[in-house]
């Protein structure tokens, strides 16, 4: 008769059998499983919910970026690429819209910094876009907590149709109606507010004829 193995032996023996057998359900047949129905049920959101235009994926509806002019000279990292006003814009982003590296400035609501930025920013929206400072939304100032986001609240949105409008030789109704059309409710009818999805608005916009 064969001698026993060690206590010590037979439980690594088993914990071994225990991660090999988890191994293949958790980190190989459950991913697989979940991969599959998301593909089949929810394809656009698994896929990124990626924006096409001109059969070209051009963003994705939860990522906000930037519409900006060309600069003058595309290797001078100095230069601040300044906003197109052919396009409606995003708000402010601590980040520069760039998706590998969302958060906020963290700066504290008596930074003088950030009191600053607002002031400059409340300025130059306000003469970009023709209207009074005061009248400026907050939206416009401040980046949302991601840096990421791709809405705006209703009243930048429309701060923005007149300047469009002209820009684009299009009636205001025309890009009213858009706003209005890419205008998305509240989180299950009750939380936040109403906003714009800027990247979904600017991609019918640039259908227009």
């Amino acid at each position: 008769m064969s001698k026993p193995l060690p206590t010590a032996v037979r439980t690594h023996f088993t914990a071994l059998r225990a991660l090999l057998v988890l191994t293949v359900i958790l980190g190989i047949a459950y991913p697989l499983l979940v991969t599959g129905i998301s593909q089949v049920a929810f394809s656009d959101k698994a896929n990124g919910s990626m924006v096409s235009a001109d059969g070209k994926n051009v963003g994705s509806s939860l990522l906000g970026q930037n519409y900006n002019l060309p600069k003058k000279d595309p290797n001078d990292k100095n230069e601040e690429a300044q906003p197109d006003p052919q396009w409606f814009q995003p708000r402010p982003s601590a980040n520069g819209y760039a998706g590998d590296n969302s958060g906020a400035s963290n700066l504290g609501p008596n930074s003088e910094d950030l009191l600053k930025a607002v002031d400059d920013r409340r300025k130059a929206v306000a003469e970009f876009d023709g209207v009074d400072p005061a009248s400026v939304p907050a939206d416009a100032l401040t980046a949302s907590g991601s840096s990421l986001d791709p809405h705006i609240s209703v009243a930048y949105a429309k701060e923005q149709v007149k300047r469009v409008s002209e820009k684009r030789n299009l009636p205001q109704d025309t890009v009213t109606k858009l706003v209005e059309k890419y205008t998305e409710g509240r989180s299950l009818g009750f939380l936040g507010n109403e906003g714009v999805n800027v990247v979904l608005l600017n991609r019918a916009l640039g259908e227009q004829k």
